[in-house]
């Protein structure tokens, strides 16, 4: 074996090694169970794909829609599509690189392209040569930088996959809220009847000189303000509408009429599931971790820069003044080099490089930890808020029928001569606010559940469409 084979063997060899640290995933030490959950159930609510958690078909719909055409989510693919690209640029550097070269020129008293006296007659030149490079990856160094690379291509699409989750809770979010003012608009027009008849019944007695002043008087303000709360409802609907329409990529505008009612909304279970499932299933943990993982090899990468690098490189090509010459092989020209840099004094860069990739990594250590335990909070979060709300719900719903049978009864003795109007005035004034509260409730009830939903990283890994 010559001493160039056995050299480029060796080299080979060595380039197995690459220098630095290899990734380790920190302990993110996740409890045994959520707050609130007995730890008994293994299935979680976010392994349910979004077409069959949210029913609704015009909500379904619409977040189908909001997949297809949301600016926002569309970016974050032509991230991802950057990132495979600078991959591929990145894979690249491992393999050897081949070129070529071709030209013909004339002149005169030039010596390699410089002007030159050379006392010659004016020529012609006739060159094609084809060339080869190769940076043996000694100590791992463009290894180290393709892991990074993979890293960050890994990183954009977890972070595609989060505008995913994100979009699908906003969209289904802002729908739960229209619904909401769909219901408060329907309970200020229900007052405003109410208010209404309840003047009619006043005006028309004291025509006859039962009533007073004063209760009509009041029954006409208590009117009023209930019909100047329907504009302001209006706007709001106006507004969450628009909100919609752009969720859709669509420009603002009404939606389509048929969306169901706030009632009609189906409340899922709420398993969360093991907290350690969290860890593989929410896209910001794992954009997180890939960051992470990149961040650790850029430390390789430092750490190669101290050691020499070994290139080798081959040219063969034809060189002639004349072009018969190209083909009778007298022209021809080859060369085969290897070189070998490396640094000797650089003024601390290396060294200052070196501490900066450590310190990035630790950043990313750090934010790794920092998402994790805020994965963890938000889930607890909303299952603390899903429970209390399911007893708040239930104590406003019986609040809300007794109020009712109230205002019925003082109604039925206002007419009969066995009350006053103050009777049925309170009464009245205290069912309209306690039914905007439920209203209320219910919406509160339905974000928390799409906020567990998200907590738990759900809808990004479901590609069934409804």
């Amino acid at each position: 074996m010559s001493r160039s084979s056995a050299f480029l063997l060796c080299a080979l060899i060595v380039s197995g090694c690459a220098v630095g640290p290899d990734f380790k995933k920190p302990d993110a030490q996740p409890p045994a169970a959520f707050r609130g959950d007995d730890g008994g159930q293994t299935n979680s609510l976010g392994d349910a794909p979004w077409a069959e958690l949210f029913e609704d078909p015009a909500l379904r719909e619409l977040i189908g829609t909001a997949l297809t055409n949301n600016y926002d989510l569309r970016l974050a693919a032509a991230r991802v599509e950057e990132a495979r690209a600078v991959l591929a640029e990145s894979r690249s550097t491992l393999l050897p690189q081949a070129s070529y070269q071709a030209g013909v020129g004339g002149g005169r008293n030039v010596v390699a392209g410089t002007p030159s006296y050379s006392g010659g007659p004016a020529g012609t030149e006739y060159e094609f040569a084809g060339s080869v490079s190769w940076e043996i990856d000694l100590w791992g160094r463009l290894r180290r930088l393709n892991e990074s690379a993979r890293a960050q291509f890994l990183a954009t699409e977890e972070a595609r996959r989060n505008v995913t989750v994100s979009l699908i809770a906003s969209v289904a979010g802002a729908y739960y809220q229209l619904l909401a003012l769909d219901k408060e608009l329907s309970i200020a027009q229900a007052s405003t009847n109410s208010f209404g008849r309840s003047l009619d019944i006043f005006s028309d007695r004291l025509r006859g000189g039962v009533a007073s002043k004063l209760e009509t008087a009041s029954a006409r303000a208590l009117l009023a303000a209930a019909a100047g709360a329907i504009p302001e409802l209006r706007r709001q609907i106006a507004v969450q509408e628009n909100q919609l329409r752009v969720l859709l990529g669509q420009p603002p505008g009404p939606l389509a009429p048929g969306r169901a009612g706030l009632d009609d909304q189906r409340l899922p279970d709420v398993p969360p599931g093991l907290p350690s499932a969290l860890l593989q299933r929410r896209p910001d943990i794992r954009q997180a971790e890939q960051l992470m993982r990149s961040a650790n090899a850029l430390v390789g990468v430092s750490k190669a820069d101290f050691y020499p690098r070994l290139n080798l490189t081959a040219l063969f090509g034809q060189v002639s003044p004349e072009l018969s010459m190209l083909t009778s092989g007298a022209a021809n020209a080859w060369e085969a080099a290897g070189g070998l840099t490396g640094p000797i004094f650089q003024g601390g860069r290396l060294k200052g490089q070196l501490r900066q990739a450590r310190a990035q990594w630790e950043e990313s250590r750090l934010q790794y930890q920092s998402t994790v335990l805020n994965a963890f909070r938000e889930v607890a979060d909303a299952l603390a808020a899903s429970e209390e709300l399911t007893l708040e719900r239930a104590e406003q719903t019986k609040a809300v029928a007794a109020y009712r049978e109230a205002v019925q009864v003082a109604n039925q003795r206002y007419l009969g001569g066995q009350a006053s109007y103050y009777e049925l005035l309170q009464e009245q004034q205290q069912l309209f606010p306690a039914e905007t509260a439920l209203a209320q409730t219910q919406l509160n009830q339905l974000l928390a559940n799409v906020q567990l939903y998200k907590a738990l990283g759900g809808g990004w890994a479901a590609t069934k469409q409804p």
